[in-house]
């Protein structure tokens, strides 16, 4: 079939991407019952009553139309005071974007910093949505290899290996998705040194910092001496508050770099959307019980699964943060997509392979502990039946 006219005119930054896979797991789970999805990235967990409560208030009170493009100030306050208080970082609210989730905010960072031809160091495995940002403004996204034996912290000399004169960021995310790796504080003191001896900008992704699980230290790269000038912080309520379908991330940086990029935040979306952002406030300043009560969850849910993995002869790096553990199943003898499509069509188990992170091993899978305990009480029965059938 001849292509349309559209496709035949798609500029040369839309390339098309594999998507088959997910495509392909999701219609077979779609044609099976009672599937036990292990596969996502989404708190299965209510937003907390009164952060919904003040965004229905919002509305009531007319805060349905635009804000000023960095957010409203009271949320930008907020978010100032919440980053000094839990992450000793010193930033003030003229320094602080809201965005519409923190994919707006890779996306802002990536127009305001990348050239063509400029390389950027990501993470890996990663969520792949950075290398699509880079790639749409003609960079080149340059992966850095973490690995079990080291938890999946990324390390300094894998990062020093990657630098030539084309490089320009580096993007570390910690914790992790897909690896839930916290890099210690050690090592993040020592990327630190790096990138100021290279001159490189870091974007120092937090999003999960709020999960953080005995054993593991968070430290935000910004707050160390020298590193402010040279960082941008993401972050935002997705995660932590049970908040994806909100929306709202935001980026925090040096003052005289925030200015410069109002106006391209504007042209993206003007500003994220008003009620959102009267809901994010109140997730800053009201109780922090459902945080807790959340993390205490998946808390024990990780301890479960831990352990049930063990048991079954899996391996995997130590899931410090976030809410999912990096499973190695080359034990098996079978490629990780190929463990993932079997496991799904014969017991109802969803879960997605490493390759889909940007792992080219095909011996790692996800697995997402977003589900209640039950459920994933059952699925470690059926994934034990299965184990027992290879």
């Amino acid at each position: 079939m001849e292509k349309s006219p559209l496709l035949k005119s798609l500029a040369a930054r839309i390339v098309e991407e594999d998507v088959s896979y997910r495509t392909k797991m999701l219609e077979i789970a779609a044609g099976l019952s009672d599937v036990i999805a292990l596969g996502r990235g989404n708190p299965d967990f209510d937003t907390p009553e009164h952060i919904s409560a003040a965004a229905k208030a919002a509305i009531d009170a007319g805060q349905t139309h635009y804000t000023h493009p960095a957010g409203i100030p009271q949320l930008r306050e907020a978010i100032a005071d919440t980053l000094r208080r839990e992450y000793s970082l010193d930033y003030g609210r003229e320094e602080i974007i809201v965005t519409a989730g923190v994919q707006e905010s890779i996306v802002l960072c990536m127009l305001s910093l990348v050239n063509p031809g400029d390389e950027v160091l990501i993470t890996s495995p990663r969520f792949t949505s950075y290398d699509e940002a880079v790639r749409l403004c003609g960079g080149v996204p340059v992966p850095v290899p973490t690995y079990e034996r080291d938890d999946f912290a990324l390390m300094p000399a894998e990062i020093e290996v990657r630098i030539n004169s084309r490089t320009k960021v580096l993007v570390l995310v910690t914790p992790n998705n897909p690896t839930g790796a916290v890099t210690p504080p050690l090592i993040v003191r020592q990327i630190a040194d790096l990138v100021k001896r290279h001159n490189i900008i870091l974007i120092s992704d937090e999003i999960y910092g709020k999960l953080i699980y005995e054993g593991s230290t968070h430290l935000s790269a910004a707050s160390l001496p020298g590193m402010k000038e040279r960082t941008i912080t993401l972050n935002g309520f997705s995660k932590a508050y049970a908040m994806t379908g909100w929306r709202v991330g935001y980026m925090a940086a040096a003052h005289s770099f925030i200015r410069m990029i109002i106006e391209p935040r504007h042209t993206l979306s003007i500003n994220t959307a008003t009620p959102s952002q009267y809901a994010a406030l109140a997730a800053l300043t009201g109780p922090q019980d459902p945080v807790e009560a959340m993390l205490q969850t998946y808390r024990e849910r990780r301890a479960y699964l831990m352990q049930a993995l063990t048991d079954m002869g899996f391996s995997y790096g130590m899931p410090g943060g976030a809410f999912y553990i990096y499973t190695n199943v080359s034990q098996t003898g079978l490629p990780a997509p190929q463990f993932c499509e079997s496991l799904l069509r014969e017991t109802g188990v969803l879960i997605f392979p490493g390759s889909m992170f940007g792992d080219d091993s095909d011996n790692y899978i996800r697995i997402s502990y977003v589900q209640p305990i039950e459920r994933i009480a059952e699925a470690v029965d059926r994934m034990s039946t299965f184990m027992a059938r290879q």
